[in-house]
């Protein structure tokens, strides 16, 4: 059974859905008091991290993660001549050696809240966006609401998988932050040496179409006995890949191990007639 907390979820997993409700600018006064600067229209950071009792790092975190989008929705930053004159109404107690200021119009506020997840003040806006004004469609609920559940009950099987040493750390660490980017909507932040690898990926180009059976089962054993010998006996970790139409535990590892596959490939190749990478236009 999915849990009420994840329907709110539905704003955190979809831009369409954040972009539907974007002019319920209304919703943030009935679900808390907000202030704004004098002239009635901006808020500053430090203001908008009131409304939502987090910090200011929390809130410049959901702006430098989703910049396109607040700005989209009436994020800007003044300097210069811009920002003194702006001041010299709306700051009048700004630090006299500040020389820019970030504003949020109710709109952008109002998607920090569609976007921040650790606050409980967003939760309710998200909840009566939902839940009170019945934006979303049932199907759209429970399609969001299942993205996320299924996030979570990936991030809970892999935390048990790691806990018990069943798996590459290094591949935990990769899918757990695909999973969370994409629980709160984002792009997954992922270091370059946790990017996955399978031996048909590294093939990919190295051998002729007709030989890449051969040298698939070659370089997986000789790539899976250097890994374990690496990691103390531990066997590599295995996802579901389509091959000939069916689907199949194929090891999967990190870039981090690419130098195994660069040692086995050097042991097998001569078994090979090992193709030109850019003439075979990434065969296989």
């Amino acid at each position: 059974m999915i849990s009420d907390q994840s329907n709110e979820l539905v704003l955190t997993e979809s831009r369409t859905m954040r972009a539907q409700t974007a002019d319920r600018v209304d919703v943030l006064d009935k679900v808390k008091a907000l202030a704004l600067l004098p002239d009635g229209t901006h808020a500053t950071t430090d203001i908008v991290a009131g409304y939502y009792e987090v910090t200011s790092a929390a809130i410049e975190k959901v702006v430098q993660r989703h910049r396109s989008e607040v700005s989209e929705n009436g994020y800007r930053v003044l300097r210069g001549a811009d920002y003194r004159t702006f001041a010299a109404d709306n700051l009048s107690t700004a630090n006299p050696k500040t020389r820019t200021v970030a504003l949020f119009t109710r709109r952008t506020i109002l998607n920090v809240g569609q976007l921040l997840t650790e606050s409980t003040v967003a939760r309710q806006v998200r909840t009566y966006l939902l839940n009170v004004e019945e934006i979303a469609t049932p199907a759209q609920r429970i399609e969001g609401m299942e993205r996320a559940q299924l996030a979570r009950e990936r991030l809970s099987a892999m935390g048990v998988a790691k806990q018990f040493g069943l798996v590459n750390p290094s591949y935990v660490e990769a899918m757990a932050r695909t999973e969370l980017a994409r629980m709160n909507g984002e792009e997954p932040d992922i270091d370059p040496a946790d990017m996955t690898i399978t031996c048909d990926e590294f093939l990919d180009g190295r051998v002729a179409q007709a030989d890449l059976g051969s040298a698939r089962t070659r370089l997986g054993k000789t790539v899976a006995a250097l890994f374990r010998a690496r990691y103390d006996g531990k066997d590599p970790q295995k996802i579901k890949r389509p091959i000939h139409g069916v689907h199949r535990d194929v090891a999967v590892y990190t870039h981090r191990d690419l130098d195994l596959f660069d040692t086995a490939w050097a042991e097998i190749s001569r078994h090979y007639n090992v193709q030109d990478r850019i003439n075979l236009g990434g065969a296989a």
